[in-house]
């Protein structure tokens, strides 16, 4: 961790790989199904989001943490040490998250590898590094606690919808996944504004780049929402369509706002 160099170039990498070596390789080639892979892969992302959901809480958020403001905490305490050891796990749990985009390119899903879907995924390990380098706790764990919520949630969603067509009927509840999200982004917005406005011992540079985030991102989401949900449903009305999930699908809803069931 005390060198960003490596962390950069394996960004470099997976970019390189996602846009120019894999295309190429499966140029003339079938499309995979991967069926099992995509299983085995949802259930590790499940476990290891449930995992550092319950981390984040007995690390601090429930254990005396403060969502009005909580200072990074420096000291060489039994819970500080667990904290950074979660920040830590959480930089490789997004370094784990390339995999979603190289199984778009061994499937052939091209129209899913969109530029946010690129630039989320290669942010986000630059930020869990900074985070787990210089502010291991406090404040910037509030979302990383909520995101690891709702990824559980998510790769559930499409660790069911991986299992098969008679899966689908437990798969009504995606568009609940996209109201979830839109929430968190709301509680990060409003987290990061009190942290900004208040006399809060945390990096105000930090706390901006936080709100910055969440609100580009609760804007994508809203558009989203908007034409899934709300004008499609205008559209079809009174008329009711029903829902067709793309088996072994396993796209999480915050990297694909462009995404639409094919």
């Amino acid at each position: 961790m005390d060198n960003p160099l490596p962390t950069f170039g394996m960004i470099v990498t997976y970019l390189a790989w996602v846009l120019v070596v894999g295309p190429t390789y499966m140029r003339d080639r079938k499309p995979m199904q991967l069926t099992r892979t995509l299983f085995y892969y949802n259930l590790f992302q499940v476990l290891l989001s449930a995992y550092m959901f319950y981390e984040h809480l007995m690390a601090g958020w429930a254990r005396g943490y403060s969502l009005t403001c909580e200072p990074v905490d420096y000291t060489d305490g039994e819970l500080s040490r667990r904290m950074f050891n979660l920040c830590y796990i959480y930089y490789l749990s997004k370094l784990s998250e390339f995999a979603d985009t190289v199984f778009f390119v061994l499937r052939k899903k091209k129209s899913q590898i969109s530029w946010l879907h690129l630039y989320h995924h290669s942010l986000t390990p630059i930020e869990a590094w900074i985070l787990t380098k210089f502010l291991a706790g406090g404040n910037t764990t509030l979302p990383n606690i909520i995101n690891n919520f709702v990824h559980t949630l998510m790769y559930f969603y499409y660790l069911l919808s991986s299992m098969g067509p008679r899966y689908q009927k437990y798969l009504w509840w995606k568009k609940y996944m996209t109201e979830i999200q839109i929430a968190q982004f709301i509680i990060c917005i409003v987290h990061a504004i009190n942290a900004l406005v208040t006399d809060c011992a945390y990096p105000k540079f930090i706390t901006s780049l936080l709100l910055l985030n969440a609100s580009i991102f609760f804007a994508l989401f809203m558009n989203f929402y908007w034409e899934n949900y709300k004008k499609t449903a205008a559209r079809v009305a009174p008329a009711k369509t029903p829902l067709v999930v793309e088996n072994n699908n396993c796209i999480p809803l915050d990297y694909s706002i462009e995404r639409k069931d094919q």
